[in-house]
């Protein structure tokens, strides 16, 4: 999958940006109305910004949320600043396969994604006291999940026609990689002929890493990131 982060959808607000580091709107009663008056430029916060991206911004709880599902699915989150540079790579992505209309993934696809964390856990009551605890619902999680596998799948799709591998590499990461890490568990090393089409999706995979770690750096440099710490003013 590509990480164990995910994108949101942007919470776009259409007044100026105002107070420390939130996004608010202002409550105005109709004149036509019957209810009690609010006084104009009243605010109330509704999240707080952690980044702008171009005309998009990356609020504290979609920060929050991905480092929960991190630490659900690796048991531990990174930084603030790291989650935020995932968001934006995974802003850039989504508007690159937004372009191209690629497609979401269906339901299916999804709910087996979903059965295949549960099964992670020792339980399903633990994965559940586990979500609960972080702060995360099934439609969060499951939103999370469709996210992933559509910037992942995305990424596949337009980088696996240049992740070439030769049969020379496919023989060196199972000499210098494959068979020694099975040697140093005391495991039988199987035939490269055994193990070939599996070796070659491995090295393709990390291909595609690759070739979508530099695509994202020399895009990432042609936006407008800024990050706003906690605390400080929008």
């Amino acid at each position: 999958m590509f990480r164990p982060t995910l994108i949101s959808v942007f919470l776009l607000i259409g007044g100026a940006f105002t107070g420390s580091a939130s996004v608010v709107y202002a409550q105005q009663a109709s004149a036509s109305s019957g209810s009690d008056a609010v006084s104009e430029g009243h605010s109330v916060t509704i999240d707080g910004i952690a980044a702008r991206i171009e005309d998009d911004i990356i609020t504290e709880s979609e920060v929050n949320e991905l480092g929960s599902f991190q630490q659900l699915v690796d048991r531990h989150s990174k930084s603030r600043d790291e989650i935020i540079r995932e968001l934006a790579d995974q802003w850039i992505v989504r508007q690159e396969a937004t372009a191209v209309t690629y497609k979401e993934p269906s339901a299916e696809d999804v709910d087996r994604a979903y059965q295949e964390l549960v099964k992670q856990f020792p339980s399903e009551k633990e994965f559940h006291q586990r979500c609960a605890a972080l702060g995360l619902s099934e439609a969060a999680i499951r939103r999370l999940l469709a996210q992933q596998l559509y910037l992942s799948r995305f990424l596949d799709r337009r980088f696996r026609p240049a992740a070439q591998v030769t049969s020379a590499q496919v023989e060196a990461y199972y000499n210098d990689e494959f068979a020694p890490q099975l040697k140093a568990r005391n495991e039988a090393v199987p035939p490269l002929d055994d193990v070939e089409d599996t070796i070659r999706e491995v090295l393709i995979q990390r291909a595609i890493n690759e070739l979508a770690e530099k695509w994202l750096d020399e895009t990432r440099e042609r936006l407008k990131i800024d990050i706003v710490q906690p605390g400080t003013a929008p």
